[in-house]
C-alpha cells in the first residue's frame, strides 16, 4: 500500500481510524472522511502532516464528489476508496420508530450508493479499487431487534455485488467485506442495552465473540492490497458464505425461545428511558449520524 491514496469514510474512529493510522505506517496518502470534526482531525494528525481531514455526510452526494475532488486535488489520484461507515440501531421491528428504519437505511445504503457514485470517476481514472462494509449481518440476518441493521447490510451486499458486475469493464475492482462482531464503539453501545445482551446469549461458537479492531483492519488492508472482491473477519466468516442458505433455518430455534424477551426488554427500556433514546443509533459515531 506504499504510495497509494487511499480515502476512508466513517475514519473518526473504530475500524476507519484503525485502518488509517496502520495505512499511514504502511506509507499510503490518505484522505478522511467523517461527521465528527475534532476526532476526524485528531486521527488525521496522528497519519502525518499530508493526511487530509474532511469533513461529510456520506448520505450527501454533493458532500461526496467534493470529497473525491478535493482528495484527488491534493494527491493526484485516488487508488482505493473504502466505504466503512455506517450506523446500528436496535428496536424490535413491531416496536422501532419508522423514522429510525429510515435513517438507517439512508445511512448504510444509500450513503453507500453515494460514496461509490462519487467514486466511480476517479477510480475509472486510477483503475482502483472500491471496498464495501456490508458486515456479517447481510449472511445471517433475522436477528430479533436488529431488523434494521440486517435489512440495509443485506442491501449494501446487494449494492456491492452489483457494482462489481458493471465496473468491472472500467478497470474497477469491488470487494465487500463481512465483519462479525467487532469491538467498536457501535458493539458496545449496543451492550448498553439488556435486550442486545439477551440476543448476544442465545449465539454459540465463534458468533459469540467479539475481536479485537485490528482483525478487521489487517482483512480490509489484506483485501485492498489484494483487490479481492470478499473480505472477511474474523477468518472462519469465510465458511458461512457457502452455508449461508442454511443459516436461517438453523438460527431460529435457538434465538426464538428469547424473542418475547428482547421484546419485552426493549419495551420496557422505552417505556422507562423513551423511544428516542433507546432507539437512536448505538454509539458516539451513531450519535453523530443522527444529529
Amino acid at each position: 500500500m506504499h504510495g497509494k491514496v487511499v480515502l476512508i469514510t466513517g475514519a473518526a474512529r473504530g475500524i476507519g481510524a484503525a485502518t488509517a493510522l496502520l495505512l499511514a505506517a504502511l506509507g499510503a496518502q490518505l484522505s478522511l472522511v467523517g461527521l465528527e470534526g475534532d476526532e476526524l482531525r485528531a486521527v488525521a494528525a496522528s497519519c502525518g502532516p499530508d493526511a487530509l481531514a474532511i469533513e461529510g455526510d456520506i448520505t450527501d452526494l454533493p458532500a461526496m464528489e467534493r470529497a473525491m475532488a478535493q482528495t484527488a486535488e491534493r494527491f493526484g489520484r485516488i487508488d482505493v476508496v473504502y466505504q466503512n461507515a455506517g450506523i446500528g440501531s436496535g428496536g424490535t421491528l413491531s416496536l422501532i420508530q419508522p423514522e429510525a428504519i429510515d435513517r438507517t437505511l439512508e445511512v448504510n445504503v444509500l450513503g453507500a450508493f453515494r460514496v461509490a457514485r462519487a467514486a466511480i470517476p476517479h477510480l475509472e481514472r486510477s483503475g482502483g479499487y472500491l471496498l464495501v462494509n456490508a458486515s456479517i449481518a447481510a449472511l445471517a440476518n433475522g436477528f430479533p431487534g436488529f431488523g434494521a441493521y440486517s435489512m440495509s447490510k443485506a442491501a449494501t451486499e446487494a449494492l456491492a455485488n452489483t457494482l462489481r458486475v458493471e465496473l468491472k469493464h472500467h478497470g474497477i475492482d469491488v470487494g465487500c467485506a463481512y465483519f462479525s462482531w467487532i469491538d467498536t464503539d457501535m458493539v458496545r453501545g449496543a451492550q448498553e442495552h439488556k435486550a442486545f445482551r439477551t440476543l448476544r446469549g442465545t449465539l454459540v461458537g465463534p458468533m459469540a465473540k467479539t475481536s479485537p479492531v485490528s482483525v478487521a483492519v489487517d482483512a480490509a488492508i489484506r483485501g485492498m492490497e489484494r483487490r479481492s472482491r470478499i473480505v472477511v473477519a474474523p477468518w472462519w466468516v469465510r465458511g458461512m458464505l457457502p452455508l449461508r442458505a442454511l443459516l436461517q433455518p438453523l438460527s431460529e430455534p435457538t434465538i426464538r425461545p428469547a424473542i418475547p424477551a428482547i421484546e419485552r426488554e426493549y419495551a420496557e427500556e422505552m417505556e422507562a428511558l423513551g423511544p428516542d433514546e433507546v432507539l437512536k443509533p448505538v454509539g458516539p459515531g451513531g450519535e453523530a449520524a443522527a444529529r
